[in-house]
């Protein structure tokens, strides 16, 4: 009879043990940490990166839960900058001015100020991004001690090398926790952004996707005019203005904003350079020019800044045919205003009727109300000698429905009077 095969041996492996439920969770809590980036136009975003970029110290204000801390933490994972986040409001004054060590003789080493870990730990990477989180709801003596922080960038004895930028957030006073004002030196020190929750954006990162941040492309050929550009506008305003160029708000919630300051004109210069070097649009422009002298000087120097664009009066009188005239009607109005001028200063009859030339191109490509005026002044400025030119014709309408439409605004102005003297 054949002998029987032996048994199989039993098995030495270790049977893996079952996946615990907490296991379970911690996948679960990964696969919905997994998102992804895209390419998006994000103007609030954009501002943020070009602040960064210039090396000028961010402060993002907006409600609580709003997405700030999150699109910090996504702007360093995207930057390739390791993170350091401090919470202003739990530290004391010297956690940011150092600790007084006593060495063996004080009075011929003195005494050195030890800076804390974190500061310790940038130092040694020679990079990150220093966020400092909660900077409204820390108090007066920590906010004092900030202010070498974020304008030197020291903290004790050391300086945080050139490759670590700063960012703070904020929450407005009426929704922070025992909140303060910021204190006017501190608050002249930011480029204050309003973060505001965008609903499409936060939709679509709900579902895996969120913004990507990236820092802007400067073209490397408009830098001198770059710098240029700045100068002239920020210099031009303040030539103009010069009761700008230290305002201090007088209310206290106000001074914890952008004000304009000889340091928040300098930010600005700054920030107007690194947009046009990098070719951003004028709505970001206004976000960091507004966040940094508030909005009344950035509103004018925004205006300054589309006017320094206007093509040269001269330039439009010598070939009309080809002129291009701005497409924003404000801007528009100035260049045909300018054109009339420019005719007036040198009154020549070839200047005149090539002025008229443009007014018929404006009026064809853009609305004819803005050549009411400028047709207006320009026909008082024709001498005896000079005949009218053909394209006079083509206005005539405009100027005469202008003027049947302002006199019956005037019937309808004094008809109003004498009901309400009749009433009384």
């Amino acid at each position: 009879m054949p002998t029987p095969a032996p048994a199989p041996a039993p098995s030495t492996a270790p049977t893996p043990a079952p996946a615990s439920q907490l296991d379970v969770a911690d996948a679960l809590t990964a696969l919905l940490r997994d998102t992804a980036t895209e390419p998006r136009p994000d103007t609030q975003l954009e501002a943020l990166t070009l602040a960064v970029a210039a090396d000028l110290p961010v402060l993002l204000w907006g409600e609580p839960g709003i997405g700030k801390t999150a699109a910090l933490t996504q702007l360093a994972e995207a930057l390739d900058l390791p993170l350091t986040t401090v919470i202003a409001s739990v530290h004391e004054p010297s956690d940011f001015s150092g600790l007084p060590v006593v060495g063996d003789d004080p009075a011929v080493q003195g005494v050195p100020m030890a800076p804390p870990d974190w500061a310790v730990r940038l130092v040694r990477a020679g990079r990150g991004l220093l966020f400092l989180d909660e900077l409204s709801t820390a108090p007066p003596a920590v906010q004092a001690a900030l202010l070498r922080v974020v304008l030197e960038r020291r903290i004790g004895a050391l300086r945080l090398p050139s490759g670590v930028r700063i960012v703070a957030a904020a929450n407005p006073r009426s929704s922070a926790a025992d909140g303060w004002e910021l204190s006017p030196p501190l608050a002249n020190r930011f480029v204050h952004l309003r973060w505001a929750h965008d609903h499409e954006v936060v939709v679509r990162g709900l579902g895996g996707t969120w913004p990507l941040a990236t820092l802007p492309r400067l073209d490397p050929g408009r830098l001198a005019d770059a710098v240029d550009f700045a100068r002239r506008a920020v210099c031009g305003l303040l030539t103009a203005r010069p009761g700008l160029v230290h305002q201090l708000p007088g209310s206290e919630a106000r001074r914890g904003g952008p004000w304009p300051s000889p340091r928040s004109w300098e930010m600005t210069l700054r920030l107007i350079a690194f947009a046009t070097a990098a070719g951003s649009s004028r709505d970001v422009l206004s976000l960091l020019v507004r966040g940094t002298v508030g909005d009344g000087p950035g509103l004018e120097l925004l205006a300054c800044v589309d006017r320094m664009d206007l093509p040269d009066p001269e330039t439009l009188l010598a070939d009309p045919a080809s002129a291009e005239l701005p497409r924003r009607g404000d801007l528009r109005q100035a260049v045909l205003d300018g054109v009339v001028a420019a005719v007036r200063a040198r009154p020549e009859k070839a200047r005149w009727d090539a002025a008229w030339d443009l007014l018929v191109r404006a009026l064809d490509t853009g609305a004819p109300d803005l050549v009411v005026v400028p047709a207006n002044t320009l026909a008082a400025l024709r001498r005896e000698d000079w005949d009218v030119p053909a394209s006079i014709e083509r206005l005539s309408g405009v100027v005469a429905l202008s003027r049947r439409a302002d006199r019956t605004a005037a019937r309808v102005a004094d008809r109003a009077t004498a009901s309400a003297k009749a009433g009384r």
